[in-house]
């Protein structure tokens, strides 16, 4: 990543202007509202070693809200499978056979017994990472940009096992929210200063697996080293079995699922979003009802298959994205040449969803720290997501529309 320094700098200049983007593309509003729950628990007071020289390259907060806190909730009694799913999948229609992350009905409960994984991969230099591994096996996959203007993933992996997911890298601050949402353990090759200090005092802290962890490997490639490392699932679990924390997840405020469209929507084939260093296309086919990506022009491969990477829903929340002026992610000289950018997934926002071809707008919420996001439309009714697995297109409210062909 070092070697990209001057190409984030270049970006970060820019960063704080919306880019017009083509294709007919929409401009999704704001909302006036956020929640504003309790702050998180405390952070270890240990100073950084590096502090940035630069000045914050993004706008200033739009929308800022502090960060949400768990709060207790009942626990839940198990309910019996319903025989027919085709209408609201709500919390009370899970039995102990469905997954809750898509939905998806299994054919072993035993899987749904253990501990979710959240395992950060690279995504660039393309010619490097590409074709990543587990993407089409993951429940769930979140792409964020992280300094300057590149992406990277953070990937659910649970009701599925594949035999292998990477290359992994480092954890970014998107990674101090999203194993809370969703009980989960994380797998990352490590992480700077600044963020380190928040994951370690984190309230999941004793579920963070770091390389070296059971289940890492390098693959001996003839490539920089930070993008030959892989990880094996099934040691990952392995590893939380020895420490006494591979248990059920406890989900809280759930996703809603219906294998039928909702009404209403328009019609969305296409679906176009402008990360500035590279265009990310989803193309929806109705003989299998995906939606399959195309990066860079290129049809994006999962390495563990070779075929194309698809989703049954594609989620675009807009988030406000802040640098955080006391975390450095890139130096040289002894200064700081990128900061950290928080992508500030708590309180609420715009969101564009697709399914079977067709695009639903309304507001994601996220009121708890333990909450997974939650959609509902401009009458306050949710918004179902199709049975499967979901990709979430973290977009910067600084970055254009997403654009959309019928």
């Amino acid at each position: 990543m070092r070697r990209h320094a001057l190409f984030f700098l270049v970006f970060a200049l820019i960063l704080g202007a919306a880019a017009a983007c083509g294709g007919g593309g929409e401009t999704i509003a704001l909302p006036t509202t956020a929640v504003n729950p309790p702050e998180q628990p405390a952070e270890p007071t240990i100073p950084p070693t590096l502090p940035p020289t630069l000045p914050p390259t993004l706008p200033p907060p739009v929308m800022a809200t502090p960060r949400p806190t768990e709060t207790p909730a009942a626990p839940e009694e198990p309910v019996d499978e319903p025989e027919a799913a085709v209408n609201l999948l709500t919390a009370a229609d899970f039995g102990e056979n469905r997954n809750r992350l898509t939905g998806e009905l299994v054919e072993d409960p035993a899987v749904l017994k253990r501990r979710p994984l959240a395992i950060k991969i690279s995504n660039a230099p393309a010619n490097w990472v590409r074709p990543q591994s587990g993407l089409n096996e993951a429940d769930i996959v979140f792409e964020h940009i992280t300094e300057g203007a590149l992406t990277r993933f953070t990937v659910l992996v649970y009701g599925q096992e594949p035999e292998k997911v990477g290359p992994v890298r480092s954890a970014r601050l998107i990674d101090v929210e999203l194993p809370a949402m969703y009980d989960a353990a994380l797998a990352f090759s490590g992480a700077s200063v600044g963020v380190s200090r928040k994951l370690y005092g984190s309230d999941f802290s004793e579920r963070l697996l770091a390389s070296g962890t059971d289940g890492f490997y390098r693959t001996g490639e003839a490539k920089p080293l930070e993008h030959t490392l892989y990880v094996q699932p099934a040691g990952l679990w392995r590893a939380l079995d020895g420490m006494g924390l591979n248990r059920p997840p406890d989900f809280q405020q759930m996703m809603t699922f219906t294998s039928e469209p909702p009404a209403g929507g328009t019609d969305a084939s296409q679906i176009t979003l402008d990360f500035r260093w590279e265009k990310v296309v989803w193309t929806y086919d109705p003989e299998t009802n995906y939606y399959y990506r195309t990066a860079a022009d290129q049809p994006h491969l999962d390495g563990n298959t070779l075929d194309q990477v698809r989703a049954r829903n594609i989620v675009v929340p807009v988030i406000n994205h802040v640098n955080d002026a006391n975390i450095c992610e890139e130096a040289r000289n002894n200064q700081c040449v990128a900061l950290s950018v928080e992508i500030q997934l708590w309180g609420q926002g715009p969101v564009a969803i697709f399914r079977d071809g067709r695009r639903y707008d309304g507001t994601w919420k996220r009121e708890g720290r333990r909450d997974m996001l939650t959609f509902v439309d401009s009458s306050g009714q949710s918004i179902p997501l199709q049975i499967g697995s979901s990709w979430f297109e973290l977009m910067s409210i600084y970055y254009s529309p997403v654009a959309v062909a019928p």
